[in-house]
């Protein structure tokens, strides 16, 4: 029987692709070999959904099918072959990494809604969803996180998933509410960064020791 994914786990394929590229991307503006690149790039697609799903106490997504690992093999490989076009692109690791972020917190909020939890508690998993493995990529390659930076980033997830929230009480269709959802990510992502808008920084005092 032929084996035909569902909606979701479609979201969760071009997520992991998209994830895998902003890692390895970055690991190869570090200079790192393959193999290295190849790890940031699967901690950045299946970090955020492992930490999910251990939350929330079921097997990790990417232990029951071996295709989310295939979709970082195939980044990896789209790098090396077009590496040079995609770092002449300036804007490449900020396109693919606002797709991964938008297409997980929608998958990461559905599927915490699946397992009947409440709202609140989706919004929090699917920020952890989108956000979490673009933590574990910065860490790995040495830079702040983005989640710390002034950047809207997290805050992003949250709308996403308030939007969802909206759309599941207004009674819209499940693949409409995911579509609208996605978007509002995205466009809060890309707006943030056009228009610079970020949360205000929290100011303390400085250690005398470090003037």
């Amino acid at each position: 029987m032929m084996y035909i994914p569902t909606f979701v786990q479609v979201l969760e394929f071009i997520g992991t692709f998209a994830f895998a590229i902003s890692g390895i991307r970055l690991a190869s503006a570090k200079q790192f070999d393959w193999f290295g690149a190849y790890v940031v790039g699967v901690a950045t697609a299946i970090g955020g959904g492992t930490i999910r799903d251990l939350m929330l106490d079921v097997t990790p997504f990417w232990m029951t099918n071996s295709i989310y690992l295939i979709c970082s093999a195939l980044a990896l490989v789209g790098v090396i072959l077009f590496g040079k076009f995609l770092i002449r692109q300036q804007n490449t690791f900020f396109l693919f990494d606002t797709i991964g972020l938008a297409l997980f917190t929608v998958v990461g909020v559905e599927k915490t809604l699946a397992l009947h939890f409440p709202l609140w508690v989706a919004i929090i998993m699917g920020t952890i969803t989108g956000a979490a493995g673009g933590v574990i990529r910065d860490v790995f390659i040495n830079e702040v996180p983005l989640i710390f930076r002034k950047e809207i980033y997290a805050i992003a997830c949250v709308i996403g998933g308030l939007v969802y929230g909206l759309c599941h009480w207004l009674g819209l269709a499940m693949t409409v509410t995911e579509l609208v959802s996605g978007v509002s990510v995205f466009m809060a992502r890309i707006l943030a960064v056009k228009y610079h808008w970020a949360l205000p920084v929290l100011k303390g005092d400085t250690p005398s020791g470090n003037k």
